[in-house]
């Protein structure tokens, strides 16, 4: 095309010699000049990280990469990242003056630098996690390309959500408020639920350290869920969350016990720190196991993936890693045939940018969703997006650039935590 403009150009000037209007002599000749000298990529090579600064809320850290060409990328971590402004400004300091367009290279760069510092799990990977989505968002916005594209392309375009309920928030719900949530929820549009099992103050328990289940707790979970089941009929998924909280004896038992209800899967009946105890509950009941949030890296997940430990993963995606370990973890279990069902606890920053990954692998399942982002004005203040976060159940992938979902500081810094600096 642009020979075709040069030879264009050079035939107008030609003709234009032999006019007598001496003027036109030179028709053309700069524009020819500046095509040649006009560069044939438009990558932009000279992108520069100039400052990196943070903000915490919640229990999120938001971090905000700005470059020389005022380009900015923004990324969240959750959970493990309280007390870690000072790790933030460490590693923001060697990211100055490089560019952002080497997502992976730097990861590995944080993560093998601090073999000795942390970079196995908990806070270090937590705080990278944040970084690695920051830099994907910056480099899909120079790139003007969406994450997913990026990461590959995408399956699907609308990824299919959870609604956790949150019943936990009422103190020792019966079976009737489980109904209830349950009805409200899919009325709303969502097919698949979650609720949590564990109750804190059931005054059935032999104490609150103790992790064995008496028999009435049992029965209270098992009657929540039958009520749920009951309410909703057999076509909408359920999800049952213990938290890790119960022993051995404890989770076994309760997986048999819900196996008449059918559910999507029973999440964290024991610690995530014992995968023999995983493996031997999963073996032992048709009910699925999922497990993963607290499991960090991809390397994390060869043994539950290896052994069969669990049916399904829910690598947390601001906290296990990142993005591009997010990938990485799911083609691992795509060898052996495991759904990848991504825990969420983040904002709509942290949701969109795992949206991201959903649909740039195959064996996506399901993404969480908090039913407190469908009522709580906190949720929309802090971002900027200008469409419903979600519908019917499903989150629509963003096309823009990078992760399609900025921070708003403004709507930010109402709920930042007090005493930290916020983005200073």
């Amino acid at each position: 095309m642009s020979k075709s403009r040069r030879s264009f150009i050079a035939k107008a000037a030609a003709t234009a010699a032999i006019t007598p209007f001496a003027a036109l002599s030179s028709f053309g000749n700069g524009l020819t000049e500046a095509i040649d000298k006009t560069p044939g990529s438009s990558a932009p090579s000279d992108l520069k990280i100039t400052d990196v600064k943070c903000g915490y809320s919640g229990g999120g850290l938001f971090i905000k990469i700005s470059t020389n060409q005022d380009i900015v990328g923004y990324g969240e971590g959750v959970d493990a990242v309280g007390g870690t402004y000072h790790l933030v400004q460490r590693l923001g300091r060697q990211l100055i003056g490089r560019s952002p367009l080497n997502p992976n290279l730097i990861f590995e760069q944080f993560r093998k630098g601090a073999f000795f510092g942390g970079g196995q799990s908990g806070m270090y990977i937590a705080v990278l996690s944040a970084f690695d989505a920051a830099l994907w968002d910056l480099c899909g916005k120079a790139l003007g390309l969406p994450v997913y594209q990026l990461l590959g392309g995408k399956f699907r375009d609308n990824i299919r959500v959870y609604c956790d309920t949150q019943l936990y928030s009422v103190r020792n719900p019966k079976p009737e408020e489980f109904a209830k949530v349950a009805r409200t929820a899919v009325d709303k549009g969502y097919t698949a639920i979650k609720f949590d099992l564990d109750e804190v103050n059931d005054p059935n328990k032999y104490d609150r350290w103790n992790w064995t289940a008496s028999l009435a707790e049992i029965e209270r979970m098992y009657n929540s869920i039958a009520a749920v089941r009951k309410e909703v009929g057999p076509h909408i998924d359920i999800c049952c969350d213990m938290h890790g909280r119960y022993d051995a004896p404890t989770g076994r038992k309760v997986a048999k016990v819900m196996e008449p209800l059918n559910l999507m899967w029973l999440e964290e009946p024991v610690p995530a720190d014992n995968v023999d105890v995983y493996k031997t509950i999963t073996q032992e009941t048709s009910t699925p196991i999922c497990g993963g949030e607290n499991f960090y890296l991809t390397y994390g997940f060869t043994r539950l993936l290896s052994e069969g430990a669990v049916d399904i993963i829910m690598p947390d995606l601001q906290k296990c890693g990142g993005l591009g370990e997010g990938q990485r973890i799911a083609s691992l279990a795509n060898a052996y045939y495991v759904p990848f069902s991504p825990h969420m606890v983040g904002s709509f920053l942290g949701a969109m940018a795992a949206a991201h990954v959903c649909a740039a692998v195959p064996n996506f399942h399901i993404l969480e969703w908090q039913s407190q982002f469908d009522t709580e004005q906190k949720w929309k203040d802090i971002v900027t997006y200008d469409k419903p976060f979600i519908e019917k159940g499903f989150l629509a992938v963003s096309d823009k650039p990078g992760i399609g979902v900025d921070l708003n500081l403004e709507g930010l810094k109402k709920y930042a935590h007090p005493g930290v600096p916020f983005f200073e």
